[in-house]
Parts: C-alpha cells; structure tokens; sequence
C-alpha cells in the first residue's frame, strides 16, 4: 500500500487542531481523559467495534445520538482508537472508509480485520464482491481457490482501505489465524507475504493454533516476528481450549497489541454474544493495568483493544481500563 507523505510539522498541526476545536465541530462533549495514555510509548484504548446491535440496546449513547454518522463521531469523542470486524466478514466499499476518515478526528485511529479469506479462514462466496463470486454456494477456502481470485480479493481489501491510510487514520491491520494455522515454514512465509503486501501498515498477528506459544516453539515464534517486525498480538482469552493461547505479552515491534476477549463460559458456543458476553471485574482490570504499562515502555505505541463485544461491556471495560492506566 501506497501513502502520500506527511511532514511532522503537519501530522502535529492536524492533531492539535482536532484537538482544540473538535467538540465544536462535533458538536459534543470532547473524549473523556485517560483514553489516551503517554508513558513510555503512547497507548491507545478502544474497543472492537461501535455498532453492535446489543450495544445499540444500552444507554451507552445518548438518545439523540441515532444515525451511523452520529455514533462513529460520539465514540470517537470517547476513545482514539477503533477495530473494525465487520472487514473480516465482507470487504468494505471505499466509500464506507472514506467516510469513516470523513466523520472522526485528525488524530484517530483505526486498526481494520482481515477478510477471512486472506486469513484461512472460510469465507461464504456472497461476501465476496460480485464480479468475483465463483458458482456455488459451499464455503470457500483460499487453499482451494483460483489465484487469480484470492490476488483480487487482496487488491479490493486493500484499495478499499486507501481513505483511511491517506488520512493518516490506519493504525494496523489484524490477521487473526484460525486453529488449523500451526507454527511451521510455510505459514510462516505467509506472514511475511501478508507484511510485504499490506506494508507500510502495520500487520498485526494473532494465532489460535497453540503450537505457536507452546512451551517448546513460544521462543521461535517471538524470535521470528521479532526479526521481522511484525507484532504480536497478546490476547487475554479463555484457557484450556484447543484454540486457547497463553496471555503472554511481548513487544515484537515498533506496535504492541493487546485484544481482551473476556472469560466466558460459553466460548465454544456458536452464538457470538455468548461467547464474548463477558464483563470484566474492577480486581482483574487492575492486574492488567501495569502489564500493560511494562508493555508499553518495550513499544513505541500499544494498541488495547476489548473485545468482549456484548451490551456495553466492551465499552464500560475500555473506559475503566484507560482511567487505571493513568492512574484515575
């Protein structure tokens, strides 16, 4: 991916007049303090999304704020940084992140999912867009499909995301690896072919095959992304699954990633809200608070992502955890 080049003196005018004037602008109360943090390097809270249906269902926007406009610019009022999900499951439209760099601050950022053909995983042929749909209706793997198909999808997915990238706003992008991604050279020459692909932004790599983070591999896996700068994203999760990984933290590059994905009992169920329905208690934010601080002083910035997307609980957890990383 291409950018236009901004000098510093400019990237520093643009932040200090979103800054100044944003609330103005926005016409809303400015981001509350502690969602952007400063020790060493700079962290960054948010959460994995802003327009859950269940989220929709609190009062955690106001009532007046009823329109897609209206809750991308509350949330960015609140928090600086973004991931967006819905990516992974459809490419977006250009459009849609133009629009997205339109409605948020100078500073925000973005960190955008892969689409799940790019990442193993199986993607239903109505995701893709039209003109590259193949006949049938069976999932589609990128093993099984045409080349010519999967360098489409790769040039669409990241065209589509030019807006944000030229805005300055595409913090990363996360590729999360399904069960069946194990640690081995040819997987790993895709990281670097998903990295020489998607440069310069950031590719962030989270796995779930835990031949990865093994007691035996964990070593090389770091070594590898580390040697490469591509940074791992340390995930707290359930324990004791096939897909489970250790919460270890480990800066392997320049971008340090922390995703919550909650504790829930149900994260095997097939229901997403089950799964990440989980609301993470004041004592356990506590002890993240400075993990991630430590984290942080190893990165030049730290990405902190909830992703336990049920209700508010994502959104209530995010501002909890950035008031115990300054100390509020």
């Amino acid at each position: 991916m291409r950018r236009r080049a901004r000098t510093g003196r400019e990237h520093g005018a643009r932040q200090a007049a979103a800054r100044s004037s944003w609330s103005a602008i926005a016409g809303l109360p400015p981001r509350e303090p502690g969602t952007t943090v400063r020790v060493v390097g700079e962290i960054l809270v948010g959460t994995a999304g802003w327009t859950d249906p269940t989220l929709l269902a609190t009062d955690w926007y106001p009532p007046e704020v009823r329109t897609a406009e209206d809750r991308l610019r509350y949330y960015a009022t609140r928090f600086p940084l973004v991931e967006v999900d819905s990516t992974y499951y459809a490419s977006p439209a250009e459009n849609t992140a133009r629009l997205w760099a339109l409605r948020t601050p100078a500073d925000f950022t973005f960190t955008v999912k892969a689409f799940s053909l790019l990442t193993h995983h199986p993607t239903r042929p109505s995701a893709l867009p039209k003109d590259l749909r193949p006949e049938g209706s069976k999932n589609l793997y990128q093993r099984d499909a045409d080349p010519g198909l999967v360098e489409a999808v790769w040039e669409r997915f990241l065209s589509a995301l030019t807006p944000l990238l030229d805005a300055g706003k595409l913090g990363g992008l996360l590729f999360q690896f399904p069960q069946w991604f194990p640690i081995g050279r040819r997987n790993k020459q895709y990281l670097l072919e998903c990295q020489r692909r998607c440069a310069p932004v950031p590719v962030c790599v989270e796995f779930r095959n835990h031949t990865w983070m093994s007691a035996d591999n964990q070593r090389e896996t770091l070594d590898f992304l580390t040697d490469n700068a591509l940074p791992y994203v340390c995930v707290d999760m359930p324990q004791g699954y096939p897909n489970s990984i250790p919460p270890v933290l480990a800066a392997t590059a320049g971008l340090a990633v922390v995703r919550f994905h909650g504790h829930s009992e149900g994260w095997t169920s097939g229901n997403v809200q089950e799964r990440f329905g989980y609301h993470y208690s004041g004592p356990e934010l506590a002890e993240w608070a400075p993990r991630i601080t430590d984290l942080a002083q190893r990165a030049d910035r730290t990405h902190v992502v909830m992703n336990n997307c049920y209700a508010d609980y994502a959104h209530t957890n995010a501002q909890q955890l950035a008031h115990l990383l300054v100390g509020d």
